[in-house]
């Protein structure tokens, strides 16, 4: 199914498509400031039918799609956006789930303006872009209210078995994909929750945490098996999972924080983004969560300085006013333009009430507790290898930013696997990550796979899926060739 026309629809199709000269660009709603900043739900509205299909109707349908080269996944984007124009959503659901395992997700943290839709023709003609990721969003969010996304059913079941540590989007990717042909999956965990950063890293005011448990669920109806609480290393040796399956997978991620190196660091109030996202998150589940309850991780009251400026910033700063912060700051090194988080999140941002101070780098921190950040003011010099410009100090501009609360969302760094593990002959690079073929995503030990952020780095979602993704499909020509061999 390509969702193009045969010649007797072709009428009907140009009038549904290429209505941007037409049409202007639209978001969904989007909920005021003074009441979002209230609850963590979702700040986007949902399309009505026939808005979906007004704004699908805005593609160009290009010779050449640009939207779907720069999407990590190529879907076929203006195939599924026409099918939507022409009110076709269950095919187009059909379209948009058979390169992307996760649509759902990806149409609503992607940042699209980045990927498909920064690279959008109609855009780069001065017409604004077609909302990709909020009908991507519209598509499946319907294909669940009208029950077309079903539990997995392969059509046989294999014996051979494969193990993958970490339930995130790659190592899940890569069990639907498994499932789908009848292999066994067992994923392993180190979390009571399956969903990686999905489910406790990510804020619900992007990815409601009821959107990852039914994919999770859908994943055990089909007959992917969880293992959670379980630390590799530990609970359960690496090579104890090697020996109970034909293959292995390591989706892991990356959960070590870059900290900040100057003085005064230690200091109580001076906390990682991961820990206080995970807090945060706990809390929307219902959980217990001590070090919430005791002030350390919630941000009520407190006057907040975060130091980063990618994506995890973004949602440390917005997660920080709706606890109820006193105010909160946003130190960058470098200037809006060349920051790495999503344009539309700072905009976001903004809008409730957060202050981005560019330019600025931390040089320590006073108080303990924590009563400020020492600021070094910076400019932009020569261009780097990558060619971005090189922020350098200001000599004799410091000055001191009054904080309750520091939050480092400085990155993430790979965990050492091969000494976490005691498996010292796994390959891994200079950085950490582990090594692994750019196709087939195989490591220097036969039968075991890596994917996603512990070989990329800290990524995006999107790139984990397709690694997964393409593991699978890696994985299952091994089975096959291993079925061969034996059958001779």
């Amino acid at each position: 199914m390509t969702g193009r026309n045969v010649p007797g629809e072709d009428a009907m199709a140009n009038q549904q498509m290429l209505r941007f000269v037409q049409v202007d660009k639209e978001m969904p709603d989007k909920r005021p400031p003074d009441l979002r900043t209230h609850d963590f739900g979702e700040i986007y509205a949902e399309f009505a039918a026939d808005k979906a299909a007004e704004q699908a109707g805005r593609c160009s349908q290009c010779g050449v799609p640009y939207c779907q080269t720069h999407c990590p996944l190529h879907n076929n984007i203006p195939d599924w956006l026409m099918l939507t124009a022409e009110g076709r959503l269950e095919e187009a659901y059909e379209v948009a789930q058979s390169t992307n395992t996760f649509p759902e997700i990806c149409g609503r943290i992607c940042p699209q303006d980045r990927l498909c839709e920064g690279n959008c023709v109609i855009e780069k003609a001065g017409h604004g872009t077609v909302t990709i990721g909020a009908v991507e969003k519209y598509i499946t969010d319907t294909a669940w209210e009208e029950g077309w996304v079903q539990p997995i059913r392969p059509h046989a079941e294999r014996p051979e078995s494969v193990g993958i540590i970490g339930a995130g989007p790659g190592g899940l990717a890569a069990a639907d994909m498994l499932r789908r042909a009848g292999v066994q999956v067992t994923v392993y965990d180190r979390y009571d929750r399956a969903g990686g950063l999905m489910t406790y890293g990510i804020p619900g005011f992007k990815l409601e945490k009821p959107v990852v448990m039914r994919r999770i669920e859908q994943l055990e109806a089909g007959g992917v098996e969880l293992v959670l609480n379980c630390n590799v290393g530990s609970d359960i040796t690496f090579e104890e999972i090697r020996a109970k399956h034909d293959a292995v997978l390591i989706a892991t991620g990356v959960y070590k924080s870059r900290d900040l190196e100057a003085p005064g660091v230690g200091a109580a109030g001076v906390v990682r983004a991961i820990d206080y996202l995970t807090a945060s998150n706990r809390k929307s589940f219902g959980d217990d969560v001590p070090e919430f309850d005791s002030g350390e991780l919630n941000a009520e009251g407190k006057r907040v300085v975060v130091i980063g400026g990618g994506d995890t910033a973004m949602d440390c700063v917005r997660t920080a006013v709706r606890q109820g912060a006193k105010s909160v700051k946003c130190l960058y090194r470098r200037d809006r333009k060349n920051m790495p988080g999503s344009q539309r999140e700072v905009q976001n941002a903004e809008e409730e009430g957060v202050e981005f101070v560019w330019l600025t780098a931390p040089r320590g921190v006073t108080g303990d507790p924590v009563s400020g950040v020492i600021v070094q003011k910076m400019r932009l010099g020569k261009p780097d290898a990558t060619g971005r410009r090189t922020p350098e100090v200001i000599d004799g501009a410091d000055y001191t930013e009054e904080a309750d609360m520091v939050i480092q969302a400085l990155g993430f760094e790979p965990e050492a696997l091969p000494a976490l593990w005691g498996v010292p002959e796994l390959e891994v690079t200079r950085w950490g990550t582990v090594k692994a073929d750019y196709r087939s995503h195989a490591t220097n030990l036969p039968g075991v796979y890596a994917v996603g952020d512990i070989v990329r780095g800290a990524s995006l979602v999107v790139w984990a899926i397709r690694d997964g993704r393409e593991a699978a499909e890696a994985i299952l020509e091994r089975l096959a060739q291993n079925a061969r061999v034996a059958a001779e």
